[in-house]
């Protein structure tokens, strides 16, 4: 079943152009972020890390709405992302706020066990209790835009979906996987090539290093290493980046919206 709403999905995909513009947004936000990181340090782009991420939920909201008509303009996204912007935050900060609980609780029980050092077997443990909780909320988006639900009401309607088609949603989750890490390590690829064609003379000791000083290598003392036109690479990969995984996001939008639009009466 999951294989039908994918080829609805990239057919929607096809028709409706505008559907690229929240990965256009977001790649440029992440670029810009990085350049800022580089320029200004980790205080000023933490903060506008949060600020990217409000101004892209703006599109990537408005982009439902767009799906939900079956068409619209650059205009109506907008508008329809700011009408339903809370619609879709508040479940994202109600989920954000149970992961931080996880973690929480994972903390305090290894403290009581005195195993405060282990935070790489306290960090998989708060993933492996996270991975339900973004399995069972998978659905809440579009359960706010397409059939206009509360906070939690979207919540529990993305309950109701998952546990009625728990197969579909898995497989839907491992091909978004498949395709995020493959787009990952591809940018990885292309992000190497660059660095080696263009700073290979600044990257040439690297290759002297034994095992133990490349673990020890920092991000900033690579970024030292390949200077500001690297950062300027950098960047071009973060905005090709950004916009190849949120259409993979779209992507899924899409084909939730074709599962939702099945199943509404489940």
């Amino acid at each position: 079943m999951a294989f039908a709403e994918l080829k609805e999905a990239f057919i929607l995909l096809k028709r409706l152009p505008l559907l690229w513009v929240p990965g256009i947004v977001g790649g440029f936000l992440a670029a810009s972020l990085w350049v800022i990181y580089n320029l200004g340090g980790m205080f000023f782009s933490s903060r506008l890390l949060v600020i990217a991420w409000l101004v892209l939920l703006v599109f990537t909201t408005g982009l439902l709405v767009v799906i939900r008509n079956n068409g619209g303009d650059i205009r109506a996204m907008l508008e329809g992302g700011v009408r339903y912007y809370f619609k879709v935050l508040l479940p994202q900060l109600v989920i954000i706020f149970i992961g931080m609980v996880v973690v929480l609780l994972v903390m305090i029980t290894f403290a009581l066990l005195g195993a405060t050092s282990d935070t790489s077997l306290a960090t998989a443990i708060s993933i492996g209790f996270m991975i339900p909780t973004i399995i069972l909320t998978f659905f809440f988006d579009t359960a706010a835009v397409f059939e206009d639900r509360k906070v939690f009401e979207s919540l529990k309607r993305s309950i109701q979906l998952v546990f009625a088609h728990m197969n579909d949603v898995v497989a839907f989750l491992l091909i978004w996987s498949a395709i995020f890490f493959g787009t990952i390590f591809c940018l990885m690829a292309l992000w190497s090539f660059f660095l080696s064609i263009f700073f290979y003379d600044r990257l040439e000791p690297i290759t002297r290093y034994n095992e133990t000083q490349i673990q020890a290598l920092t991000p900033d003392q690579l970024l030292a290493m390949i200077g500001p036109e690297g950062m300027w690479i950098t960047a071009l990969v973060l905005f090709i980046g950004g916009l190849l995984l949120i259409p993979s996001y779209r992507f899924f939008t899409v084909t939730r919206h074709v599962f939702i639009k099945k199943s509404h009466r489940v």
